[in-house]
Formats: structure tokens, C-alpha cells, sequence
């Protein structure tokens, strides 16, 4: 059985679309936790709204090229991303392994736009390579933030766990 390029593009910006689904309530869970980390929480509220634009591009995208977004890959990424907020609730450094976590979704995020791009090019569809670009950037830049911020953040949880009046978790 042979699949058609313009079917794999489709799928995996469908699957792109859940995942910013799962990215946003992942982003919004831990931003409603944070109470000590105000440069965290609002780099993270930054990229919440980020986040949003970038599913409206790739609901642009799918529509373009003719198909829908999948209520299902939208429902999963979104259960995914409560399942992990409850369970990091329970953490006691919850803010690091966030971060921790963050970053490397991040990750998975940048090399899945890599393969759109490229996908998008081998399709001749340039309007889809050039949001996702845009996206791209967006998902580095977010990375770049937070990796560059680990240091600063585990620092400031191991403050604040020895301060015997402070809150280090969130």
C-alpha cells in the first residue's frame, strides 16, 4: 500500500496540531502553579500565546491542503498533557523537572518542524514550509530560553528548599 505525499504532509500536520493542543495545556498547568519563578511563569504565559498562533497556522495548513485536524490526535495530546500535570504535581521539585520536561519538548517540537518543512518542500507546498518555519523559530527560541535559564532556575528551587519559610516547588 503506497501513501501519497500530500497524505503523509496532512497526517503529520495533523499530528503537529495535537501536539501544540498537548503543548498548550502542558504550558498552562504548570504557568497556573508557578508562584516563586516570575521570569519562568512569564516566558511561559509568552509561549502559551504562541502556541495558540501556531495551531492557528497549522489549522490554515490542513484547511489549505483539504483535510480537517484530527479530534481525536487533539483529544489525546490534550489527556497526555493532563496526565503529566497531575503527576508533577506530586514532585517535590516540581519547578526543575518542568523546566526539565519543557525543554525537552521543546525538542521533540523542533524536530517535528524540521520534518514539515522538508516534507512540505518534497510536496512543492511553499506557503506550509514558510509557517512552519515561523513556528520553527518559535520552538528554538523557547528552547534556547530554557536551557539557558535551567541553571538560574535549579539554583533559585535549591534556595528556596533550604529556606525553611519558603516555597521551592512552585
Amino acid at each position: 500500500m503506497t501513501t501519497s505525499k500530500k497524505d503523509n504532509l496532512l497526517d503529520w500536520l495533523r499530528d503537529a496540531h495535537g501536539m501544540e493542543q498537548q503543548a498548550e495545556q502542558m504550558l498552562k498547568a504548570q504557568s497556573s502553579r508557578l508562584e516563586h519563578y516570575p521570569q519562568l511563569k512569564a516566558r511561559i504565559e509568552e509561549h502559551i500565546e504562541e502556541t495558540r498562533g501556531q495551531q492557528r497556522l497549522l489549522d490554515e495548513c490542513i484547511i489549505r491542503l483539504g483535510g480537517s485536524t484530527s479530534t481525536f490526535k487533539d483529544l489525546a495530546g490534550k489527556l497526555m498533557a493532563f496526565g503529566q500535570a497531575v503527576g508533577s504535581m506530586a514532585m517535590s521539585d516540581e519547578v526543575v523537572k518542568g523546566a526539565m520536561a519543557g525543554y525537552t519538548f521543546e525538542c521533540v517540537e523542533i524536530s517535528t518542524y524540521t520534518v514539515l518543512i522538508a516534507a512540505a518542500r518534497e510536496l512543492g507546498d511553499e506557503q506550509t514550509a514558510s509557517a512552519c518555519e515561523r513556528i520553527l523559530e518559535q520552538e528554538k527560541a523557547m528552547a534556547q530560553w530554557l536551557l539557558d535559564h535551567l541553571p538560574e532556575t535549579t539554583q533559585a528551587f535549591m534556595r528556596r528548599s533550604e529556606d525553611p519559610d519558603a516555597t521551592a516547588k512552585r
